[in-house]
């Protein structure tokens, strides 16, 4: 998954840090750590494949290492995350990511960073609209939580404004969608398949064309609040044409606003945003609430009831078919030694049939092990909406994960 261009950037990377990792060396207040994530993960689908080549049964296996070098009393420090996974059958899934590696200092209210990074802005469950700075790792996560490492310098700056950070992006990653063999994945009746290889940009200048951001976050009593301004290679592609899934990656500008007020055991959430290019205006937004009922009966456990209304203008053009929808979830938390964490929730089209289920359980075993459970499930899909392609992929996770 990392192009050529990438990776002569890496190994330019590797070169400029190499010295500082010598300076950290003589330093006698160094603090170094490393941990290991080996997965081993199965995810069966319920109904038959929809295209030819798809099956049923896919295993897989995730290697995840982690570094962090710490010196002059932790004003400078290096961290390395690494990505390797390996599937039975889809090619496209199997890939290599550097998920994080750079360089960052601070100095009183000042932090900048220089590297591959991963960053996250949001408030709400069932969306993350104003989460832009990273490109999705469409082949790990149906839901659009895994995120592809992006090489950025960062400036974080506090003062009486709350924090200001911006953000310069060189280098543009295109998204990946499964490969023929892959379930979750768009096709038709003639089996094409979307290959990112073949988009288009509109920026004469392609992947290297840099994007800018800058956000501005703080607090006044409960509510926490961000004001965010992206320019640059929109980290979604633009799809003209649905018979062929001709795409194109436009030049966006989007503002997005989240916020977050915390009154007890009620949050109230809001992310919104408004994105322009010569293809598509955007406005999309998302709000709701969670309420906890905390320690119930005195037995240490927490139920959280979250409910969201999702709206999006672009209606069937949109990838996540969360044109106007309504998200209601539960989630449990056990407080145990264990981390048991249960999640449930469903999405309900207003306007049309479509409905979506999914599930989420963990719980560590032991001091080293953890298990996880996770499903989707989808239901009368209207044929107007993306989704429509991966009707039949109704599928359980499940994986188990060993920490060294």
């Amino acid at each position: 998954m990392l192009g050529g261009g990438l990776v002569r950037g890496l190994g330019w990377i590797v070169l400029g840090l190499f010295p500082l990792m010598l300076k950290a060396q003589e330093d006698k207040e160094t603090y170094q750590e490393f941990s290991l994530e080996v997965e081993g993960s199965n995810r069966y689908f319920f109904k038959d494949a929809m295209y030819p080549g798809q099956e049923q049964n896919y295993l897989s296996f995730r290697v995840q290492p982690e570094y962090l070098l710490e010196w002059a009393d932790g004003v400078h420090s290096l961290k390395f995350v690494g990505f390797a996974r390996l599937d039975q059958h889809d090619s496209r899934r199997t890939h290599l990511d550097i998920r994080e590696l750079y360089w960052q200092t601070y100095n009183d209210d000042l932090d900048f960073s220089i590297g591959f990074k991963k960053v996250f802005w949001g408030k709400t469950e069932s969306a993350h609209l104003v989460d832009i700075i990273n490109q999705t790792d469409a082949v790990e996560s149906f839901d659009g939580e895994a995120k592809l490492g992006e090489f950025m310098a960062h400036l974080s700056i506090l003062n009486n404004l709350g924090t200001v950070e911006l953000f310069v992006m060189p280098y543009f990653r295109k998204r990946v969608f499964p490969g023929r063999k892959g379930r979750l994945r768009p096709g038709d009746a003639s089996d094409i398949v979307i290959d990112s290889r073949d988009f288009d940009f509109e920026s004469d200048a392609g992947r290297w064309r840099p994007s800018f951001a800058a956000r501005l976050s703080n607090y006044i009593g409960p509510l926490d609040f961000g004001l965010s301004y992206f320019n640059g290679t929109g980290r979604e592609p633009i799809i003209t044409d649905f018979t062929t899934f001709t795409s194109i990656y436009g030049v966006i500008h989007q503002f997005g606003l989240d916020m977050q007020l915390t009154t007890g055991p009620l949050l109230l959430k809001l992310e919104s945003i408004y994105r322009a290019n010569p293809f598509q205006d955007v406005f999309a937004l998302v709000g709701g609430f969670e309420y906890t009922f905390g320690n119930v009966g005195g037995s240490g456990l927490d139920i959280g009831v979250l409910g969201e209304f999702l709206y999006d203008d672009r209606d069937e053009l949109s990838l996540n078919g969360l044109q106007s929808d309504v998200f209601a979830g539960v989630r449990l938390g056990f407080n145990d030694v264990q981390d048991t964490q249960f999640l449930m929730g469903a999405i309900y089209d207003v306007n049309r049939t479509t409905e979506l289920y999914f599930v989420e359980f963990s719980r560590r075993v032991g001091s080293n092990w953890k298990a996880v459970l996770e499903s989707r499930f989808f239901q009368n899909v209207d044929p107007l909406e993306f989704t429509y392609f991966i009707r039949d992929d109704n599928f359980l996770q499940a994986s188990v994960t060993r920490y060294f």
